[in-house]
This record gives structure tokens, sequence and C-alpha cells, in this order.
């Protein structure tokens, strides 16, 4: 128990630093394209948020996993 509680509080730290994932070519081309009035940028966002929201969904399913059988068992 205390070594899950070390690796919750490590990962906590761990997410609390910024991280840029855009390359500068891609941020380039969005910023660009936004300029110019193209709705590339905001395909983009929409791209990223999209392939944002699996690891959250997956997550939400393990943890329900974990609740309903400990719960149950």
């Amino acid at each position: 128990m205390i070594h899950r509680v070390k690796l919750l509080l490590f990962l906590l730290v761990v997410s609390i630093f910024n991280v840029d994932s855009q390359c500068a070519m891609c941020r380039a081309v969005a910023e660009s394209s936004k300029e110019a009035g193209s709705t590339i940028a905001n395909g983009l966002n929409t791209g990223i948020l999209y392939l944002m929201s699996f690891p959250y969904i997956l997550l939400f399913f393990a943890f329900l996993t974990f609740y309903f059988r400990k719960k149950y068992n």
C-alpha cells in the first residue's frame, strides 16, 4: 500500500511540469493558417481533443472495473 502511495505522489509531481508537445513546424502552419482565415487550426485542435479523450475513457472503465470487482468480491 505504501508503494502505491509513493508511486501516486511521484506521478502527481511529474505531471506538474509544463510540456510542449507540438512541433515548431506544426505550430507555425496552424498559426499562419488561422491568420489567413483557414480552418486547419480548428481541425488540428479538434483532432488533438479527439486523441486526448481515449486515455481518459480507458481510465474511466479501468476504475469502474476495479471498483465493481472490489465491491462485489
